[in-house]
């Protein structure tokens, strides 16, 4: 059992760890090769190689529907955890939201990340929303619960490396942790395939992405920085829907 609790967290967050560090040495190299007074910040600039780990993690996901030895390796892996016989505990409920929760006790605590208060909680509402507006019409398509709980999980996890990555990249990327946790339980407790869990790490880390490359013009939309105009979003998970609560003082 620990066996394969270990090859399933190195097949999902494995690719992810590999794609990111990447894309932060060639940042470092960038920044050395480039002169101060030219730098650009590339945080909301939106890249072919961020869509890599996420559309193959989709790719996988879909696959898994239709391709006889995908769907054999979900039904495998059911297996073999329904003989173990788990306990079937609640924690994937939490744990999907632990990463974002430390990114606010982080910044609370004096470890600050990317982005101030008010910029984090538009680019994580905005995440969870287009989160949502993906996994909420495929559960209602394939009528099951997928793949929501590990979507929500990778996208807050995509949420905390985005903001620590440029200032403590080993900070950053333990978020994925709970991310991998939340996706290994939702297995657990019956609820996810494998290939529920994979996709739904994909639907995740993309849905952060585009929430990232979107902020500047959300927050345009929005009335940008005048002093007069106070705008709070705040994601919400209630009764296995998530979204986003939007308030405006003009």
């Amino acid at each position: 059992m620990r066996s394969l609790f270990l090859s399933l967290t190195m097949m999902i967050v494995g690719p992810v760890i590999y794609a990111q560090d990447s894309l932060a040495v060639d940042s470092i190299h960038q920044s050395q090769s480039i002169p101060a007074l030219h730098s650009e910040d590339k945080t909301h600039q939106f890249t072919y190689k961020k869509l890599i780990v996420p559309a193959t993690f989709i790719t996988y996901g879909v696959a898994s529907l239709g391709i006889n030895s995908l769907k054999e390796l979900n039904f495998s892996t059911r297996t073999e955890i329904n003989e173990h016989q788990p306990d079937h505990i609640k924690l994937d409920n939490y744990t999907q939201f632990a990463p974002a929760a430390l990114v606010y006790g982080l910044n609370a605590l004096g470890v600050k990340g990317k982005h101030n208060f008010k910029e984090r909680t538009i680019i994580y509402g905005t995440s969870m929303l287009i989160t949502s507006a993906i996994v909420v019409p495929l559960k209602h398509i394939a009528k099951e619960e997928r793949p929501g709980h590990t979507a929500i999980a990778f996208a807050s996890a995509q949420f905390m490396f985005r903001e620590y990555k440029d200032t403590n990249f080993l900070l950053g990327i333990s978020g994925y942790s709970f991310a991998v946790f939340t996706g290994i339980y939702r297995m657990l407790n019956d609820k996810h395939w494998f290939g529920d869990v994979v996709g739904g790490a994909g639907f995740g880390i993309l849905s952060t992405e585009l929430a990232y490359w979107l902020y500047p013009k959300i927050n345009n939309l929005l009335g940008g920085k005048k002093e007069k105009s106070q705008t709070m979003l705040m994601p919400y998970y209630q009764k296995g829907n998530a979204g986003i609560g939007f308030v405006k003082n003009f």
